[in-house]
């Protein structure tokens, strides 16, 4: 296969930079689907084309898949980056693109359905080796959530089997609470993703939350760049991820990239992506969920691989086989300074007022 010759970019901000930036390194014309309200932002001055998708509502462009189908026939653009957020983890988007023969950029449509949904992640890693934590299939109802918390014990965690960003979460400490919190949890992520399926997972106390990022063409060569650790969160936010993890031994982050690669290429995944993991405080680790496209964090990877992972996701979406394999990326030789921490912060506020 050929280098793409036009790329469209969903999306807005600073990942639609991040994106064109990495296009016109490689020579690759950038389009950008904007909104009527991104209309003066960076990125439409940046791209080499724009088309407006819509008004400002994010599902009236953003969200609306087929008028960012149709801008990329419009354009000519051979294949679409969905950058982070929007239609990033839509399997219903990748499979439109796919049958259209429009390249998505990230893995095919099957395998996100898999990895996408939290709880069959959870089973597809358990059959390729990986631990978890003890949990339950997708719950609907309070009486089947009710049983199976009884059967887990507490102190447990309910978490949304969709979506993200830290909604649905609950910790839950007795089952007096119970009843109150999954309804309301139950509720929020039935608003926010349009999925009420909900699943429980035993608690863990003082785990360390920590995410090894990979890569993986589409011939099954795989490659992890290292972890980042995130166990500083705010609301299930995270705030601060850090690379490499001053938490953790060495040899034991290895063998977390190593046995994480091996379980992604069991599944056939493609392109970039991130295991979540918990480690305990003997040292024990145990799969969470995994987030099938490139995450806001990946710069802190970035800056210690030297890598632009923007790119080496478009050379494998193209179909070029990866440069990469065979060589030891988190290492002393190819890191930027592996005694130098390089960190990433969100800064949020809970109080508008202050801003």
């Amino acid at each position: 296969m050929h280098m793409f010759r036009k790329i469209l970019i969903a999306n807005r901000g600073e990942i639609a930079l991040r994106i064109i930036r990495a296009c016109r390194e490689m020579g690759i014309r950038s389009v950008i689907a904007h909104s009527e309200a991104d209309r003066d932002s960076l990125p439409v001055q940046m791209a080499d084309e724009r088309i407006c998708i819509g008004p400002g509502a994010s599902g009236k462009s953003y969200l609306n898949i087929p008028n960012i189908i149709s801008a990329a026939f419009i354009s000519n653009a051979e294949a679409i980056h969905p950058g982070y957020g929007f239609l990033s983890e839509n399997t219903s988007f990748a499979q439109i693109c796919q049958d259209v023969n429009i390249t998505f950029i990230g893995p095919s449509a099957e395998v996100m359905s898999i990895m996408g949904d939290k709880v069959s992640a959870r089973q597809a890693m358990v059959e390729a080796g990986l631990p978890t934590l003890p949990g339950t299939p997708v719950l609907r109802t309070l009486a089947e959530a009710t049983e199976a918390a009884r059967e887990i014990g507490f102190p447990l965690m309910l978490k949304a089997v969709a979506g993200g960003g830290g909604r649905g979460i609950r910790l839950i400490n007795h089952m007096d609470e119970f009843e109150r919190t999954f309804t309301v949890a139950q509720n929020e992520v039935r608003e926010a993703f349009r999925d009420d399926g909900i699943y429980l997972e035993r608690y863990l106390p003082k785990a360390r939350h920590v995410e090894i990022q990979v890569l993986v063409d589409n011939y099954g060569n795989g490659v992890h760049l290292g972890e980042r650790n995130c166990s500083c969160q705010r609301r299930n936010q995270k705030v601060i991820e850090e690379s490499p993890t001053p938490i953790l031994p060495r040899s034991l982050c290895d063998e977390m990239g190593a046995r994480a690669i091996r379980a992604v290429q069991q599944v056939g995944y493609r392109n970039a992506g991130t295991l979540e993991f918990l480690v305990d405080e003997q040292n024990r680790y145990y799969f969470m969920e995994m987030n099938t496209r490139l995450q806001v964090e990946h710069p802190v990877t970035e800056l210690v691989t030297s890598l632009d992972l923007v790119k080496e996701q478009l050379l494998i979406a193209s179909g070029e086989p990866m440069r990469l394999c065979g060589k030891k990326i988190f290492s002393s030789v190819v890191m930027r300074s592996s005694a130098v921490l390089q960190p990433k912060m969100r800064i949020r506020t809970s109080d508008h007022k202050l801003v």
